[in-house]
């Protein structure tokens, strides 16, 4: 008889197939074609768009633009791209990391419409607080009216599913694997301090919790940032022999060696572990994002969603593909433990900055799991607090804020290799109705980015 975790692992390769896969990706291309590839155009303006200082103003009830990026970023800017992708790189082999690319490339368009829209149809609530999302536009916009509140119903479900394992357990896990790693913390004792201090963010509400990303996502950004291409200058010779084996892993049919020793891994594992780590990554075509950007207010949706589509390209197209590279160049990819198991995980990442920086160079990697690990968790009990005030009201919230410090604190003592799998179907969940939701309304989006002045495009 199957264990738990096998039976989940059997759930997670199943939503995670060839379907979803082609769904996820094909959505994100159908919209670059509907729009005129217009996203991928505006992408150089809508970078410099974060540094003016219309992306700083904000309004009484709502947060600035950049400030709802910054969150997004926090929420996205987690494990993900530490630990999420060492795990890609030995379960997918190298190949993975070019179909993260991929994805995270139509995931620019899926990134642009999904907050386009959540901030068109955003509503502002009695208490004078924006909100909205993909719950909002598909009770509002979709037809037949049975059809939108269905999906919004499902997708708000999903959301608040997600928060727990995506943003609460995997996140906790991690902070908690960094610590007991590095410095032998207590695992319960710092899973108590990871709650204190979690509850203390977001009990501030939606201000506080940006407050936080805006200072701390640059920071923690800059710092890996700066250590990870260090390591790749020190093996700039490996280099060009790595991408050509990450090339020729990500689509050769046959089966080739893959990330584990001992191991073969096909193209198509590749481009499934890839495309799953890039969804959980930058979140393109979940819908979670789009609901700290509806959280801006004051600007046009358009604007709105040039500003959002950034977060797929700083999230994975440059700090998960320098994480790629410092693992693939390093030569410690397949390196297996005392039992014979493969490194993977935050462990993988640890143990690549150990080798070739020394201890400072696992700290860095230790303090910067804290870092974008504790500034995910807010990020996400922010966007399943939404869904749930949208399915229950705002009666609802004191329960919620104590059932996720519960799951935070859950995470540091459950099996990570569980939590991955359970944080993947999650996020393949909440996929099915927001690309529904984009597809059916895919003529708006394509409308409204025709329609913004033409200089600004």
């Amino acid at each position: 008889m199957m264990q738990f975790p096998e039976i989940v692992s059997q759930i997670n390769a199943m939503v995670w197939g060839l379907g979803t896969q082609l769904f996820l990706v094909g959505t994100g291309a159908y919209l670059t074609i509907r729009t005129g590839f217009r996203p991928w155009r505006s992408l150089g303006r809508a970078m410099r768009s974060i540094f003016s200082p219309g992306s700083r103003k904000k309004t009484a009830g709502g947060v600035s633009p950049l400030a709802s990026l910054m969150t997004a970023l926090a929420a996205t800017l987690g494990t993900g791209n530490l630990a999420g992708v060492s795990t890609a790189l030995v379960c997918g082999g190298p190949g993975a990391l070019v179909w993260m690319e991929i994805s995270a490339l139509f995931g620019v368009s899926t990134a642009f419409a999904e907050s386009m829209l959540a901030s068109r149809y955003r509503v502002r609530g009695s208490d004078g607080q924006v909100r909205g999302g993909p719950m909002y536009v598909m009770r509002t916009a979709l037809r037949p009216r049975q059809l939108g509140t269905f999906l919004a119903a499902a997708f708000s479900a999903f959301t608040v599913l997600a928060s727990f394992g995506v943003g609460g357990m995997t996140q906790s896990a991690a902070i908690t694997d960094a610590l007991e790693l590095m410095c032998g913390a207590p695992r319960k004792g710092a899973a108590a301090v990871l709650s204190l201090l979690t509850l203390a963010v977001i009990s501030g509400g939606i201000r506080r919790i940006s407050a936080l990303s805006s200072a701390a996502v640059p920071v923690m950004s800059v710092l890996f940032l700066a250590g990870s291409l260090w390591v790749i200058l020190r093996n700039i010779g490996t280099l060009p022999e790595s991408l050509l084996m990450m090339l020729r892993a990500a689509f050769t049919p046959t089966a080739v060696i893959g990330g584990a020793a001992g191991t073969t891994i096909s193209s198509f594992t590749a481009a499934r572990y890839g495309i799953a780590r890039g969804c959980y990554s930058n979140e393109a075509g979940m819908g979670s994002a789009a609901i700290s950007a509806a959280a801006a207010d004051g600007v046009h949706p358009v604007q709105q969603g040039y500003i959002a589509m950034t977060a797929p390209v700083i999230d994975t197209i440059i700090l998960c593909t320098v994480t790629g590279l410092v693992v693939c160049v390093s030569g410690v990819l397949g390196t297996t433990d005392s039992t014979g198991a493969p490194v993977t995980g935050a462990q993988l990442t640890i143990l690549v900055f150990r080798s070739q920086l020394g201890q400072p160079g696992a700290l860095l990697v230790c303090a910067c799991l804290v870092l974008f690990g504790f500034s995910t968790i807010p990020g996400w009990e922010y966007m399943g607090e939404q869904a749930l005030v949208f399915l229950a009201g705002a009666r609802a919230v004191p329960l919620y804020r104590a059932v996720f410090i519960l799951f935070v604190f859950l995470g540091c003592v459950w099996n990570t290799e569980l939590l991955w799998h359970l944080s993947d179907i999650c996020n393949a969940l909440m996929c099915f109705p927001n690309l529904i939701c984009l597809l059916l309304l895919s003529g708006t989006v394509a409308r409204e980015i025709r329609a913004y002045p033409p200089e600004t495009n």
